[in-house]
């Protein structure tokens, strides 16, 4: 067994395993303790006896055990403990694997971590933990902070769970945590669709699984126009995956990506989505977004896609949902209508919030702009900054090859 393929599974079963647990102990804290403890023996052992059958069942097995052993050792004589966990839990043996084998729970841990008592970024800093697996690294670069603010993210919101008598309730609708559930799931598929750090542009074992947890939010609440924005914005981006990289894994700007390779069935069904919910009701963020994206996907080259339309689209999304990335992707569509002069004026106070200042992508957009006009020292610097500060080796690499490309102009310029 590969850790890859070790990952994977852990990270596919965890939010039933979780889930399962819950249901049967109700102490939220205690439970992802658990479950953190299986996966820990699983990376111990599997590498070396191999990925069970039903490696579901194992990991419940395990979690379940680290559960009573906690209780038994929780009071002072271990005996007594022993007789009142067996009082109030008749059948101490593990969870039965059949009940939980064939039962999806993904949307049920993520119901549950949005609770209204924690604050929406705790919801979705700690769906992002206990639904998808990622690491306090990974939910740091998600938002652009230090991972120790993600870790006193983390910690604050298992302190409200204490609060709360460790036990968490299920919503009381379907939709009272529909906003944090669709944020947390929007922050899923970026995590694997721009990773941040390691050697591939992407993740699709992430992705896949947003997508998937899309796809079942929608058939859930066919009726919510956001929640069919969302899944078709993850349509049209997942569409142009195949684009973003060569054969040999280097990254293409999607100004030279061959369309060809573009998956024209998701495409259309992200168009489709998206044309019925639009007309039907109050048009949100993730339908803007997707919006813009189906302009992109729907133009056969970068010179004849309307950038006049996506100028317009990111105005309205900027009224909607103003963020720094909005208005560096904003400023990006501005370049190609008003020039990069106005596109750089609007990008000037992202230099000052310390938020994009730990961020390669904001150097990275200002380097090409710089150097339309004709400035490529700057451009040249940009790009240096850019480099130093991205963590993701297929972009590095891209990033190099344009401070290699503009050092050779300068010192022919000096010639």
């Amino acid at each position: 067994m590969t850790m890859t393929t070790g990952e994977d599974v852990w990270r596919r079963e965890t939010p039933h395993i979780l889930a399962a647990l819950m249901r049967r102990f109700g102490d939220f804290a205690a439970c992802e303790d658990a479950v953190q403890e299986a996966l820990l023996e699983a990376s111990q052992q599997w590498p070396s006896a191999g990925v069970p059958n039903k490696p579901r069942g194992w990991l419940l097995r395990v979690a379940s055990r680290r559960l009573i052993d906690a209780k038994r050792q929780d009071g002072a004589r271990l005996e007594r403990e022993r007789r009142v966990f067996a009082r109030d839990h008749p059948d101490e043996s593990p969870i039965a694997e059949a009940a939980v084998e064939d039962r999806d729970s993904s949307l049920e841990v993520l119901a549950l971590c949005c609770h209204p008592s924690l604050k929406p970024e705790a919801q979705v800093t700690l769906a992002l933990r206990a639904v998808l697996g990622l690491s306090t690294e990974q939910i740091a670069a998600l938002y652009f902070i230090p991972s120790a603010t993600a870790g006193q993210r983390i910690s604050r919101a298992k302190t409200t769970i204490d609060q709360h008598g460790r036990h968490f309730p299920h919503p009381d609708t379907a939709t009272d945590r529909l906003p944090a559930m669709l944020h947390a799931l929007y922050l899923m598929f970026t995590a694997g669709h721009s990773r941040l750090n390691g050697k591939d542009l992407f993740d699709r074992e992430v992705t896949s699984e947003a997508l998937r947890l899309a796809r079942l939010l929608h058939a859930s609440l066919p009726d919510e126009t956001e929640t069919a924005g969302l899944l078709a914005l993850m349509l049209l981006s997942e569409a142009r995956r195949p684009g973003r990289r060569n054969p040999t894994g280097e990254l293409v700007t999607l100004r030279d990506q061959d369309r060809t390779r573009w998956n024209a069935k998701m495409i259309s069904e992200g168009v489709r989505l998206l044309e019925t919910v639009l007309p039907t009701g109050p048009v949100g963020a993730y339908q803007l977004q997707a919006a813009i994206s189906a302009v992109h996907s729907e133009a056969s080259t970068w010179e004849e896609t309307d950038w006049a339309q996506i100028v317009e689209l990111y105005s309205m999304l900027a009224r909607v949902a103003p963020s720094p990335t909005v208005t560096l992707n904003y400023a990006v569509a501005v370049s190609e209508v008003h020039g990069p002069r106005a596109a750089l004026e609007m990008l000037e106070p992202l230099l000052a919030d310390k938020r994009m200042s730990r961020s390669h992508r904001l150097f990275a957009v200002r380097a090409p702009m710089l150097e339309a006009l004709g400035d490529l020292a700057e451009a040249l610097a940009a790009y240096r900054t850019a480099s130093r500060l991205c963590t993701n080796v297929p972009e590095q690499r891209y990033l190099n090859a344009q401070i290699t490309r503009l050092s050779k102009e300068l010192d022919a310029e000096k010639i």
